[in-house]
């Protein structure tokens, strides 16, 4: 991986016509932005201050004497850092609809997300908040209409979750976060977008996807953003399955064939009055259906994987461009060039801590280039020393800011497509499992992405007979998919395939426990491999099945 010790910020008044327009209306965040590339330090500082006003007074800020926090000196003093886990109890009030709980802002929506339990993470969502996250978002989009101004030649096609799909007991507004950013950005962005919201609406998703494929093949698309790469990939294989009803529908200027079949009467007519006849492209391939210019997605982590792939899916070697550190939880660093290997620090939006090895929390400008560290995030939205369970690489700086790369999950997670599943879900899923399937006690497990065009959860598993193996994983997929709601997610669309048994034979789990004694482990302390969350780790699992 390359890291270089400065990396440069051109935001200046020269460019294409539509960045300059888009500039005009940024200035001030830009001034400000720049200037933080020389203070740091004063940038965060500020934005503390901002989140202090909000939260002093409130039920948090009584509990935690938040009064007494002046300076970002203060902060790691003030209180401990917590996970979403820890901070239940004050989410669980403001999901009932009690106000002032974390901040005295009000709470406007709650985004959903997959949580490290069988609930989901529900997070709250103020004004400001929104407009700190939309400011760097804006900055992201100002850079990227720099490099490519051949895109506002055609259509951006988006592929989101709903904004909103359901309430809290309270009466909250519960949606996804990119749904959330998809409908707030400005009229001159979404007259570009060629799915009609209704669309993100549908359900089931094979419905969704159908309905969206079937309004961008008569459109002119010069870009495609999601965040998850293998979503992309998703479409891919969806365009080449339905290639026949697809065709059918766009021949007829209808909506009528395939999954399409599901639509109700009424739904049916509102959607076909935006629909054409458009004759059938020859090769389902995106880069061969579509000019597509560029592909925005997350390459970080275990994204890596699928971006390797997008080129050959895509039959185009369109650019593919990084949208940054991001998550419900807020917008943290955005890359602003192509072949940038990570996204600069946003340090106009929430405070961010960074742990490093000795397990002290540190601010940015005290960070050094190729540093490995954690997130902790102090937001807008109440969110107050949050771990976020981000690892991060510090490759390089823009000034004071430092440029960060996600390296994955803190943790001990399986994450192939943003599915994020615990030892905690796999072992209840597994629990579950044994008893519906009806076999006996199980000797030892330990589940691993296998990585594929489609990857899934494979379990080595020992105790069971080949002829329980099949069984087994259905039982097994079924019960993961309702302990996380992003797992089931991704089963849903096609993202990710279903859970796999491979049967090991007895006394596996004996031999990794003594081989793991013999390298130096306390015997005592020795837990099972429930999750192996690198090839290293399951190689040592199949080492121990001889």
């Amino acid at each position: 991986m390359r890291l270089s010790p400065d990396f440069e910020i051109d935001l200046g008044p020269e460019g294409p016509m539509a960045y300059r327009l888009l500039r005009a209306g940024q200035r001030r965040t830009i001034s400000s932005f720049l200037a933080a590339r020389s203070d740091l330090r004063g940038a965060q500082q500020a934005r503390l201050e901002r989140i202090l006003s909000q939260m002093r007074g409130t039920d948090f800020g009584r509990a935690h004497d938040l009064s007494r926090v002046r300076t970002l000196d203060d902060l790691a003093h003030s209180a401990p850092i917590r996970s979403y886990a820890d901070l239940q109890p004050w989410f669980d009030r403001i999901i009932e609809g009690q106000s002032q709980v974390l901040t005295r802002e009000p709470v406007r929506m709650l985004l959903e997300t997959s949580g490290t339990t069988g609930r989901p993470k529900l997070l709250p969502c103020t004004r400001s908040w929104e407009q700190s996250v939309s400011a760097a978002q804006a900055i992201w989009v100002l850079r990227m209409v720099a490099d490519h101004p051949e895109i506002r030649d055609g259509q951006a096609l988006t592929v989101v979750s709903p904004e909103v799909h359901s309430h809290s007991v309270g009466g909250l507004p519960i949606g996804s976060n990119t749904g959330r950013m998809h409908a707030r950005q400005p009229w001159f962005v979404r007259a570009r977008y060629p799915i009609p919201d209704a669309v993100y609406a549908l359900k089931p998703s094979v419905l969704k996807w159908y309905a969206l494929l079937r309004f961008a093949l008569q459109a002119k698309i010069t870009t495609i953003t999601t965040a998850n790469p293998s979503t992309i990939l998703l479409m891919c294989r969806l365009l080449e399955q339905w290639r026949l009803p697809l065709s059918r529908d766009l021949e007829a200027g209808t909506l009528r064939h395939g999954p399409a079949r599901r639509l109700g009467r009424l739904e049916r007519f509102r959607l076909e009055r935006g629909l054409r006849r458009v004759a059938p492209p020859a090769d389902f391939r995106p880069g061969r259906i579509w000019p597509l210019k560029l592909v925005n997605c997350w390459k970080g982590g275990p994204a890596g994987y699928f971006t390797s792939r997008l080129p050959e899916a895509l039959g185009t070697r369109a650019p593919i461009r990084e949208v940054g550190i991001t998550a419900s939880e807020g917008y943290f660093a955005l890359p602003l060039g192509d072949d940038w290997p990570g996204g600069v620090m946003w340090p106009l939006g929430h405070v961010l801590e960074f742990i490093g090895d000795d397990g002290k929390p540190r601010f940015g400008w005290q960070l050094e280039t190729g540093e490995r560290v954690r997130l902790v995030i102090t937001t807008e939205a109440g969110l107050y020393r949050y771990d976020l369970a981000d690892d991060l690489l510090v490759v390089g700086h823009s000034g004071q800011l430092p440029v960060l790369r996600f390296v994955g999950k803190t943790g001990r997670w399986l994450n192939a497509t943003g599915e994020k599943v615990t030892e905690v879900q796999v072992s209840t899923a597994m629990h579950r499992a044994v008893h519906a399937a009806g076999v006996s006690t199980i000797a030892g497990f330990s589940a691993h992405t296998a990585w594929a065009e489609v990857p899934c959860v494979e379990v080595a598993v020992e105790g069971v007979s080949a002829a329980q193996a099949a069984t087994l994983a259905a039982v097994f997929d079924a019960a993961l998919r309702g302990e996380n709601i992003e797992y089931d997610a991704k089963r849903e669309s096609g993202r990710l395939a279903s859970a796999r048994v491979v049967v090991v034979p007895d006394g596996t789990f004996v031999r990794w426990r003594a081989a793991r004694v013999a390298d130096g482990a306390p015997d005592g302390q020795v837990k099972d491999p429930i999750l192996s969350t690198s090839d290293e780790e399951w190689s040592r699992v199949m080492a121990a099945c001889s």
